[in-house]
């Protein structure tokens, strides 16, 4: 039997979570993403030539101010304090394209699985954004949680059967 989900009521109606019962604990949350362009469009970013600026700076701040902004973006998410954020960008010319990895770190009554996401979404977004003059075929692909730890449902790390 599958569990009841915890953002609808009895009557199918949306609701925010009462997690004012759970405990304060340490959790962290790690997300992944890629965008994938054409080689030529990697190396104007890996030299510095894109006429909007830094992509990869200007991506990892836009994660990070994403990741803070979360609540204000998914209906039913939780407002939470974040003590560290950490968004990674990599140049990978194999594929090619940029792997974007995320890390987010709280101490409270829920996870922060959420906010990882966001920060990856939108660390590719702002990729996608600041490159489009030049090439707007690239793709988004892969967003998901890598893994989770702390609070009630535990550790979760992402390919492994729970």
């Amino acid at each position: 039997m599958p569990k009841k989900l915890s953002h609808v009521d009895d009557s199918g109606n949306a609701r925010m979570v009462d997690v004012s019962h759970k405990p304060e604990t340490v959790r962290t949350a790690s997300a992944f993403g890629i965008i994938l362009m054409k080689k030529d469009t990697l190396e104007l970013i890996k030299q510095g030539k894109m006429k909007k600026g830094a992509v990869l700076i200007t991506a990892q701040l836009a994660g990070i101010q994403a990741a803070k902004r979360t609540a204000e973006l998914i209906p039913l998410c939780h407002p939470i304090s974040m003590q560290q954020v950490e968004v990674e960008l990599t140049p990978k010319p194999d594929l090619p394209g940029i792997e974007i990895i995320s890390r987010v770190k709280t101490t409270g009554q829920t996870g922060a699985e959420m906010e990882a996401l966001t920060a990856v979404s939108v660390a590719a977004l702002t990729v996608y954004d600041m490159i489009k003059a030049v090439e707007k075929t690239a793709v988004i692909r892969e967003i998901h949680l890598l893994e989770k730890h702390g609070g009630m449902s535990g550790d979760v790390v992402w390919g492994e059967q729970s």
